[in-house]
């Protein structure tokens, strides 16, 4: 089964985010061993498989981690968070779908469910989850809190293109980015999902580090689509016109990353 077709937006924290009680379960995790980044996705799926998520139950509690390091040779760990962020879906699946819908998913009663999820949700207590995913796309925004030139492509056995960005720089990019998005064209969308990006790093260690990884979209790029792939370059040429007043530049650049995402969202239908 081939990875799950998510693009991953993720914090890796300093050990010391994760002294005491609440963090014994990555303490735990750090013992057994981190999860290699590109095995990540397919962990996260399996574990909702094995626990019939969409019959409204939830992973087990067990944690993963996985693991880098900080330019200054600290280890950062980032919990994958799987049971909490299963139980954010379930939440919205509930708040969002019809009754229909929800007693059809549902193998026992919805009350059940969602006493269930807001319990596991509760499990990060007053951290945030540490990853945010995506689906057959790259939210053009996260573009512009990286690095275009700090990318990390791997063509090997194991494919994989990430960024890592220090926590602090990641921040002052996307506030910069909201400000000059809101300004240019609007409140709606890009601006918005800044916004939210802003305010859930704001909530990390500041000696953290956040990583934009394409994940299992590497699966409809080939080599040379990736070697050429251009996307964050266009985003900080797309906001540096859009700072200058220069909306035509601006248009061309989002022209091309929308041609080259769309032809990945494209084959969604043959996935």
């Amino acid at each position: 089964m081939p990875e799950p077709f998510l693009s991953y937006l993720r914090v890796y924290e300093p050990l010391r985010a994760f002294d005491g009680p609440t963090g014994a379960p990555v303490r735990d995790a750090l013992r057994r061993g981190p999860v290699d980044a590109v095995d990540a996705g397919a962990l996260d799926r399996d574990s909702c498989l094995r626990s019939g998520l969409g019959a409204g139950t939830l992973p087990a509690g067990t944690v993963d981690v996985l693991v880098t390091t900080s330019e200054k040779g600290e280890t950062l760990v980032c919990p994958l968070d799987t049971r909490p962020r299963a139980a954010a879906a379930l939440l919205a699946f509930l708040a969002e779908e019809p009754p229909v819908l929800r007693a059809a998913v549902l193998s026992g009663p919805e009350s059940a469910a969602r006493r269930d999820a807001e319990a596991a949700l509760a499990e990060i207590g007053d951290g945030a989850a540490h990853v945010v995913t995506s689906a057959w796309t790259v939210p053009l925004p996260w573009f512009s809190l990286v690095d275009p030139d700090a990318r990390r492509l791997s063509l090997h056995e194991r494919r994989r293109v990430h960024w890592q960005v220090p926590i602090g720089t990641a921040l002052a990019r996307a506030e910069r980015a909201e400000k000059i998005v809101r300004s240019g064209i609007g409140d709606d969308g890009p601006a918005e999902v800044l916004a939210e990006t802003a305010g859930w790093l704001a909530r990390f260690d500041r000696a953290s580090v956040v990583e934009l990884d394409y994940g299992g979209l590497v699966t409809f790029l080939d080599d040379d689509a990736l070697r050429n792939d251009t996307s964050a370059e266009l985003v900080q040429d797309a906001l540096q016109a859009l700072q200058d007043g220069d909306a035509e530049v601006a248009q061309s650049c989002y022209e091309d990353l929308r041609d080259f995402w769309g032809a990945v969202a494209a084959r969604r239908g043959n996935g």
